[in-house]
């Protein structure tokens, strides 16, 4: 299958069969991409959190809003955090990164307000989950990515001590009676000719 062809097959799931479980190399391939992810000066302010565990989840599920039922019946959650800890963060980029990328974040991100440095670093982690979103639908694994969930409960519950929750997505194969897959429910798109244009 082409890339296209997976991208026009995915969908957001909305109903889990939870009997269905994503083979063991899947997932460590899961964890690879998200460690090839791109960000900007290669600044890697995040960490994913892999969640199987079945009381984990259940607490989870229990600060998901809607989500309740996803978190439960997928195979695993996957939670992306950025760092919240700016001190940690530049000691990090001080000792692994090339002075060119350094040089780059003191000059046009560190003496901006904390605020905007965060939305910095929150930039980043949705470049990896488009990267983990757009690797789900070529491996054929289904996806919910889930913003309706309390941040705050998650980091709490998975003692995300350095890190702050920005989004989760829950990750398995879809139930067959799910009215959201494509075949029951076409995708809803804006025209291509409306969203790009040729110069």
């Amino acid at each position: 299958m082409s890339f296209i062809e997976s991208m026009q097959k995915r969908y957001t799931t909305k109903k889990y069969d939870a009997s269905k479980k994503i083979e063991a190399e899947k997932i460590q391939e899961l964890k690879q991409i998200l460690q090839l992810s791109p960000s900007s000066i290669n600044s890697q302010p995040w960490k994913f959190t892999f969640v199987n565990d079945a009381e984990t989840k259940e607490k989870l599920s229990q600060v998901s809003w809607l989500n309740t039922n996803k978190v439960l019946d997928s195979d695993w959650v996957v939670v992306f955090s950025r760092i919240n800890d700016i001190n940690l963060f530049e000691n990090v980029i001080e000792s692994e990164l090339p002075k060119g990328a350094v040089d780059y974040y003191k000059e046009f991100i560190k003496n901006k307000p904390e605020e905007e440095i965060k939305a910095w670093f929150d930039k980043q982690v949705y470049l990896a989950l488009g990267v983990f979103l757009s690797a789900c639908a070529e491996m054929g694994i289904d996806a919910t990515p889930m913003e309706g969930i309390e941040p705050q409960n998650y980091d709490r519950i998975l003692k995300n001590n350095d890190y702050a929750t920005i989004v989760a997505v829950a990750i398995g194969y879809r139930d067959n009676d799910d009215f959201n897959q494509p075949s029951k429910q076409p995708k809803s798109r804006r025209a291509i000719d409306l969203v790009t244009e040729t110069i």
